[in-house]
């Protein structure tokens, strides 16, 4: 095959073909130079937007230069998968105090491994049928800007909410990556932003963590809240998480690209009826129940401890049945660590108070009530 022909559109036709074969639902190739986003990435860490997750600052040589993750790097490949469940109710679920809400790339399977494999596929068959090549895949698993990667492959544009979004999609899709040292021609076709003058994704958040347009501070971020921050979650923070006890997806919920979104791949569909699970029934699950219900989930990534940490917080926002949430709440009362009674505490003072609060405004409708029967009528006067 001559190397003509490699440097073809025919190339990226083929591959495309077989991406989309795979199950993979957009694909673009890039260069691998990331050095005009190298800056903001800096003043994101010198602003300390990053929190605990030092893995940030780790490495920041192989995240400035993707050819020194991966030496002889020429092109990137940048893939979409879709994820979006099927009717999940998201809306209905965030409005009942009393469910938990968890995010709903996490309702199903790990998209890491799952994604590793098929873009190992990919590259095995490009090496089969194009011509032999080196290559390694990532997917949320390497020091890599992949969104800006995405974003120079033609995959979308980076949103106000910092997320990778395409005019076709919206942004409910896992992004992965296949570094190859073959000399493919670049995609040519690239979205321009098309956010306009909408701050809907920012209005929403409910712990305001857009400091400004295109800016996350992740310290706030109920995402990272609920799966990376390690300790307490600030008292302030706790009361706007309401029942989103894995991960939130407020920003997405409320964009208005997201209306093309389609229904994503069926191994992110739920298991385990997470979609619409009590804040109590999920916080009764002992350790051996969560490690089976959650094999191959990515709710391994907080553990158990951790998630009964926002369970926690949960049910403290909860709103019916105080008695039965304070009794659950005190089954695991001194038996996960401090972290973990903290929250229990702050819960049931929480949900002490709210019913306190309830019966007062109670007495005063009753009394308001009382007196209005009691006043004589125009016509007795």
């Amino acid at each position: 095959m001559d190397a003509s022909w490699h440097q073809s559109d025919q190339v990226l036709d083929r591959l495309r073909e077989k991406a989309l074969e795979l199950g993979f639902t957009a694909i673009g190739v890039t260069d691998p130079d990331v050095s005009q986003h190298v800056s903001f990435l800096e003043h994101w860490l010198e602003s300390g937007f990053h929190g605990s997750m030092e893995w940030f600052e780790r490495h920041l040589d192989l995240r400035r230069d993707p050819t020194q993750l991966v030496p002889g790097t020429q092109r990137v490949i940048s893939v979409r998968l879709d994820y979006l469940p099927e009717n999940t109710d998201c809306i209905d679920i965030l409005n009942d105090p009393d469910m938990a809400y968890i995010s709903r790339y996490a309702l199903g399977r790990d998209y890491h491994k799952l994604m590793r494999k098929r873009l190992k596929h990919l590259g095995d068959w490009f090496s089969d049928e194009i011509a032999p090549h080196g290559f390694r895949v990532f997917s949320d698993s390497a020091p890599l800007l992949e969104k800006h990667l995405a974003e120079k492959a033609g995959l979308g544009w980076i949103g106000k909410h910092t997320l990778l979004l395409s005019r076709s999609a919206g942004s409910w899709f896992f992004l992965g990556e296949l570094l190859t040292d073959f000399p493919l021609p670049v995609s040519d076709e690239h979205e321009k932003a098309r956010c306009g003058s909408c701050t809907a994704c920012l209005d929403i958040c409910p712990t305001n963590a857009f400091p400004a347009p295109y800016q996350l501070d992740a310290t706030k971020c109920i995402s990272y809240l609920t799966i990376e921050h390690k300790g307490p979650i600030p008292e302030a923070l706790r009361a706007p998480m309401g029942n989103r006890v894995f991960g939130c997806d407020d920003c997405q919920l409320v964009c208005p690209w997201n209306r093309y979104a389609a229904i994503g791949d069926p191994a992110f569909h739920p298991r385990h009826a997470l979609d619409r699970q009590p804040l109590c029934e999920l916080f009764g699950w002992t350790e051996a129940e969560f490690l089976m219900k959650t094999e191959g989930s990515p709710l391994r990534r907080a553990g158990y401890v951790k998630f009964l940490e926002n369970l926690a917080i949960g049910l403290g926002n909860s709103q019916s049945d105080t008695e039965r949430m304070i009794q659950t709440l005190r089954s695991k009362l001194g038996q996960y660590g401090p972290t973990l009674d903290e929250h229990i505490l702050w819960a049931i003072a929480a949900l002490r108070r709210r019913a306190s609060e309830n019966a007062l405004d109670n007495a005063s409708a009753r009394q308001s009530n009382h007196a209005h029967q009691q006043a004589p009528d125009a016509g007795q006067i």
